[in-house]
């Protein structure tokens, strides 16, 4: 693993978890850990459960004893990281969003193909049991042609003005604000449950120009530095965007990190011909699900506590009722990692996702600049022109 922050210890913890929940033939054993701070990266490596450390990830990479590679770094370290170790015959597991730009995601796209190692995109809210339950109902045609998709993402963790600047209100770190940090994840969600993006029409904002220095501490908490100089933040703090999807849908989607009061609220709504369905990441394990077929005067939003054995992941955890938590969601995602190890395969979300999730959070900024539509598969056939 590259880091051991926030995404560190979440993704820490499911590996070592899998062995206890999961059966499977592959099981990660947690060989080393790297990170710039040797005193920091020592103290992660031996609560984390990593047999060594390094301080440097390049020798990381050329280590023989490591099969994957798992990219947990700011957004601006993804693509070089992540296209040294496919190069070098590691299994890569990256962080979302997946790199800066669309042109550096299609980068990764290409040295994934020719590398031929497994690679997958954390997008960990797909594998939220109620979520693929979700998945099944529609695929399976429950609610019929689908007309609706609305996402939120709300956040509230920076609206203090004296909140500092972080790695993640800088662009030539980050890439984006609100939109590429909690964007991505509704909108892997609107493609994971009802398909690709045609188009989209955006804008964003930014409510705080400037905040006095500062770095991240770990979580979403911060800390400010000594000098308290104020700089620019370069960023969205909030992002609005209508969508068109292949299918027909119509979509609209908000990713704001000011947001008063919501923590974390992942929120989606998706409405068909024959029902829809409700999911607050909030309230994880439940499933509103709305059926037109019911009998009248008995319509209405059911909830299912998706919890049950025969739903998607829960047989490996406890009996019914007794709940998951955010943390589950990464073991999830994790147990496919290792099937695909093993059989030679990339789970979804991969690379390909990956890339796709970029051209959507580019056509948005390009849109938010132009204040017009902006087309997905043309934007990404021009960029991979450059290749």
């Amino acid at each position: 693993m590259i880091g051991y922050q926030f995404m560190g210890k979440a993704h820490s913890h499911a590996y070592r978890d899998l062995p206890f929940f999961f059966d499977l033939n592959y099981q990660p054993v947690q060989q080393a850990i790297a990170g710039r701070n040797e005193q920091a990266v020592k103290v992660a490596a031996d609560k984390m459960g990593y047999a060594s450390y390094e301080t440097d990830w390049r020798k990381l990479i050329e280590r023989d004893d490591i099969d994957l590679i798992d990219i947990v770094t700011p957004n601006n370290t993804h693509t070089e990281m992540a296209i040294a170790a496919l190069e070098a015959g590691k299994h890569v597991l990256c962080e979302k969003p997946i790199a800066l730009s669309l042109l550096d995601a299609e980068r990764m796209l290409e040295a994934a193909k020719k590398s031929g190692a497994v690679h997958m995109v954390s997008h960990n809210y797909r594998f939220a049991p109620a979520v693929q339950f979700a998945k099944k109902l529609i695929n399976e045609g429950r609610l019929g042609k689908i007309y609706h998709v609305r996402a939120q993402y709300l956040q509230d963790f920076v609206m203090d003005p004296s909140f500092p600047l972080v790695w993640r209100l800088k662009k030539e770190v980050t890439g984006s604000g609100a939109l590429g940090d909690i964007g991505a994840h509704i909108i892997d969600l609107a493609r994971f449950l009802v398909g690709e993006i045609r188009e989209v029409n955006g804008m964003l904002e930014t409510f705080i120009k400037e905040r006095p220095s500062g770095e991240m501490s770990g979580g979403l908490s911060s800390t400010t530095s000594e000098a308290e100089q104020m700089g620019e933040v370069t960023v969205d703090d909030a992002a609005i965007f209508m969508s068109r999807f292949e299918n027909g849908a119509l979509g609209t989607f908000e990713a704001t990190r000011f947001a008063g009061g919501n923590r974390n609220g992942n929120r989606f709504e998706i409405n068909g011909e024959k029902g829809s369905i409700r999911w607050d990441l909030e309230n994880m394990n439940n499933l509103e699900v709305f059926f037109a077929d019911d009998e009248e005067g008995l319509q209405g939003f059911r909830t299912i506590n998706v919890t049950e054995e025969s739903h998607p992941y829960m047989s490996n955890y406890w009996p019914a009722g007794h709940i998951i938590g955010y943390e589950h969601t990464f073991l999830n995602l994790f147990s496919e990692l290792m099937k695909g190890i093993e059989k030679g395969y990339s789970p979804e979300p991969n690379f390909e996702d990956g890339a796709k999730n970029q051209a959507v959070l580019e056509a948005i900024q390009l849109s938010a600049e132009s204040r017009q539509w902006v087309d997905i598969k043309h934007l990404r056939e021009e960029t991979r022109k450059k290749l």
